[in-house]
């Protein structure tokens, strides 16, 4: 039996992963990734607040917003929840 833990692609279909997302780099898993649009953003925080993930997270040393692209998902509920539309979801492919 060995002891190493398995990695999120080990572990069975609708099984239960004994911890959370941040003990595993899950970003490759998304099809759709967050843009933000400098000239739309607030930095009022909401995606921040709303990211499931924790995968953005506010730099308030530095003044800015970053997103964690190795635990980002690509789920869109910081761009819906957006109330200036700063953030759209694109394909990496369509990223500018």
């Amino acid at each position: 039996m060995s002891s190493k833990e398995k990695t999120w692609r080990e572990v069975s279909i609708a099984g239960i992963c004994s911890k959370s997302s941040i003990g595993f780099m899950t970003g490759d898993w998304k099809t759709y990734m967050p843009i933000r649009d400098l000239e739309k953003c607030t930095t009022c925080l909401t995606c921040v607040m709303f990211c499931p993930e924790g995968a953005i997270k506010w730099r308030p040393e530095m003044g800015k917003i970053e997103f964690d692209f190795s635990f980002c998902k690509g789920c869109g509920i910081c761009a819906n929840e957006c109330p200036t539309k700063a953030i759209t979801m694109k394909l990496p492919e369509e990223e500018e």
